[in-house]
């Protein structure tokens, strides 16, 4: 796909600036299999990424064939922000990338508000976006791959979705981006795109290539 001009940039949160998407399946598991879950039924929690928690822990309830406990959520986050505190990194260039980035840009996430802000303060991205552009499903109503929380991104940013840039990770990311008529831009990873979202997105090595 050849790059197009754009007027905006609309990022991922997780797998795109913060490199969270390792801790947040390992944290999962952790807590799933002190449950008793089998291993078997978690082996492709990597798959997940991208949607949003409650999916993904509906999901392997199904699979174990009874519920989660009431406050398992809660206990998975207060886990991985602890995690976090310990390791949690920007995506290679992300800071750099900011830093150079001369256009209006936002975040939309499917995580919470309090979440994205943390690991966003913790890799030392905070500082360089406006606490006023960070945009939550959970505060939406609408998860990826709804493309409505990028049509809320661009209207707040007061560009036309087809003059924004999506960065993504993710394939529902990406369909939510390609549904608000936007340039989808993801980064490389070792999951790849099914055929027909392949062809319509741009990749990226490096987040810097965005703009190079």
């Amino acid at each position: 796909m050849t790059p197009i001009s754009f007027d905006a940039v609309i990022f991922d949160c997780d797998g795109t600036l913060v490199d969270s998407e390792p801790i947040l399946a390992a944290t999962v598991r952790e807590q799933a299999l002190a449950l008793g879950v089998a291993p078997a039924l978690l082996e492709d929690l990597h798959a997940m990424k991208g949607q949003s928690m409650a999916l993904t822990l509906s999901l392997i309830a199904r699979r174990w064939g009874r519920p989660l406990p009431a406050d398992f959520e809660a206990t998975v986050r207060a886990r991985m922000a602890e995690v976090f505190q310990e390791r949690l990194q920007p995506m290679p260039g992300a800071q750099a990338l900011l830093r150079r980035l001369r256009l209006p840009c936002c975040v939309a996430t499917n995580g919470p508000r309090a979440k994205t802000e943390l690991t966003l303060a913790l890799t030392g991205l905070l500082p360089l976006l406006r606490p006023d552009r960070i945009f939550s499903a959970y505060d939406v109503g609408a998860f990826k791959p709804d493309p409505a929380l990028f049509l809320h991104a661009a209207r707040a940013l007061g560009v036309a979705p087809g003059r924004c840039a999506v960065v993504e990770d993710s394939e529902s990311g990406v369909r939510a981006g390609l549904a608000a008529g936007m340039q989808v831009h993801v980064l490389r990873s070792a999951q790849p795109l099914p055929a027909p979202l392949h062809e319509r997105v741009r990749h990226l090595d490096t987040l810097e290539a965005l703009i190079d």
